[in-house]
């Protein structure tokens, strides 16, 4: 299998109260197993929503998406996991039961959803704060939580929106470098959202830049950098400098709003 998702041509509009917005126009991607896509783009491009459509939560107007040759009719949570920007851990639940959550759904019983769940959150850096609540976490610690509970469906798809969009600059490079590590433990395809040009280069495969909107695809681009990345080197310097070419001129065409 070559291609494990396939959009083809699609399309999604909002009713709001001034009337119809076009958020996505004729969007077509082909994700291959276990690449790390990136959707590069200013706000308002329209990212989250295909996201939102590849997760089966949003369904298009137009166009079509498969996953493993299927077409996507809604959540389909054996094949694809999600991360937001908002960990959504409960907080009434400790590090360990968010993390087993998932397969408490699915029903695994208890010794095996805490052995699953310990048997990530250590090395993901959490050794010891298993019992601990959300609150007793910090904003890095919260979402390795919420990476993990979505690991633990060891689903092959991983979609993440925005999953670092919410932490500051140091936690966010350091997340980074942590997510690096993950991906060589547990290979999954990922398709991931993010405004952040060091984030695109450090992490994908493949940057797919989406216009202004309505969304299109501009550029697709190839990173072709092995790991661990050296983002100082000439060949990451160069590829910032296409990638903010390809989207300056739409992030200062969202910036000016609609004509």
């Amino acid at each position: 299998m070559t291609t494990q998702i396939q959009i083809t041509g699609v399309s999604k509009r909002y009713q709001t109260a001034s009337g119809p917005v076009l958020a996505v126009d004729g969007v077509s991607l082909a994700v291959r197993p276990r690449e790390f896509l990136t959707l590069l783009g200013p706000s308002g491009c329209g990212k989250s929503t295909v996201l939102a459509m590849l997760a089966g939560l949003v369904t298009p107007d137009g166009g079509e998406i498969r996953i493993e040759g299927v077409p996507v009719q809604g959540p389909d949570p054996s094949k694809v996991a999600l991360v937001f920007q908002d960990p959504g851990l409960f907080p009434w639940r400790t590090a360990l039961d968010n993390v087993g959550f998932g397969l408490e759904l699915r029903g695994v019983d208890a010794p095996r959803r805490r052995e699953i769940a310990r048997g990530l959150l250590e090395p993901l850096g959490l050794r010891g704060f298993e019992g601990k609540y959300p609150r007793e976490l910090s904003g890095g610690m919260r979402q390795r939580v919420a990476i993990a509970r979505a690991l633990a469906l060891d689903t092959p798809i991983v979609l993440m929106d925005e999953p670092f969009g919410a932490l500051d600059e140091q936690t966010r490079l350091l997340m980074g470098d942590w997510l690096v590590d993950v991906r060589r433990q547990t290979p999954k395809t990922v398709v991931f959202v993010t405004h952040s040009l060091h984030e695109a280069i450090a992490l994908s495969d493949r940057i797919a830049v989406m216009t202004s909107r309505p969304g299109r695809i501009k550029q697709l681009l190839e990173v072709g950098l092995p790991f661990p990345r050296d983002l100082n080197a000439p060949t990451a310097g160069d590829l910032r400098a296409k990638l903010w070419e390809a989207i300056r001129e739409e992030a200062l065409r969202a910036m000016d709003g609609p004509a």
